[in-house]
């Protein structure tokens, strides 16, 4: 298998870019800047692709960005703080996302020789993000080979579908992922907020998962309060 990651910079993704390379199927990171306000990302994906030694995409649709509207990631709409709950972390869905990047990668994987397009969509995202769940995910599949069929034989691998965001941390502990050189709050500071959902979803997963979290955050209890209000103990 030759795959091409999708990597945005963030946990889920970097690992599972080392998920591939410690089973010898990584052969190129792709990203995209889609006028995030946490494009800092972009540049944790970049070291990502520098430190396993493998080519290194970066797609621009900040031409794009204008016209994704209502979210709290590209447009000028606060954050939600807290544990991720449905109605707040809404705000936080870029509309149809996975999708328009899923269908570039798949575009340009027969040039450079890809034959599978790697997405770290996980458990933890299904309730909340509908193209993070296992049936987008089959679907897309299905569809691309309808797309391509006569062009290229490209698969969609997700390996981390079924487990949960404390699995991958267990994963990355194990793969001696470099967990403080990935970036996950959407606030996109100077360093991580702390209070952000990806925040306290990142704090909660190492936590769960009994792995040390090296990060530095700017609220470093906020979490803790937030996950017992869920009823999450540790």
């Amino acid at each position: 298998m030759k795959a091409l990651a999708i990597v945005s910079g963030g946990l889920d993704s970097v690992t599972l870019a080392h998920f591939l390379d410690h089973h010898e199927q990584l052969r190129g990171i792709l990203s995209f800047d889609y006028g995030q306000r946490h494009k800092k990302e972009l540049q944790f994906a970049e070291a990502t692709a520098k430190r396993l030694d493998v080519p290194y995409h970066q797609i621009d649709l900040t031409n794009i960005a204008a016209h994704l509207k209502g979210s709290a990631l590209t447009d000028n709409v606060p954050v939600p703080d807290g544990h991720y709950e449905a109605e707040t972390m809404k705000q936080t869905i870029v509309p149809n996302r996975n999708a328009i990047m899923l269908a570039i990668a798949f575009g340009i994987a027969p040039a450079h020789d890809y034959n599978a397009i790697a997405i770290a969509i996980h458990s933890g995202d299904h309730f909340i993000y509908p193209d993070c769940r296992p049936e987008f995910a089959e679907l897309f599949d299905r569809m691309e080979q309808k797309a391509m069929e006569g062009v290229a034989n490209v698969k969609l691998l997700t390996p981390f579908v079924t487990i949960t965001k404390a699995g991958i941390a267990h994963h990355a502990d194990v793969l001696k992922v470099p967990i403080a050189d990935t970036w996950s709050c959407y606030k996109g500071g100077e360093i991580h907020c702390g209070r952000c959902g990806t925040c306290v979803e990142r704090r909660e997963a190492f936590a769960l998962a009994k792995v040390e979290d090296p990060t530095v955050y700017a609220d470093s209890t906020f979490w803790i309060e937030e996950c017992r209000k869920k009823g999450v103990t540790f």
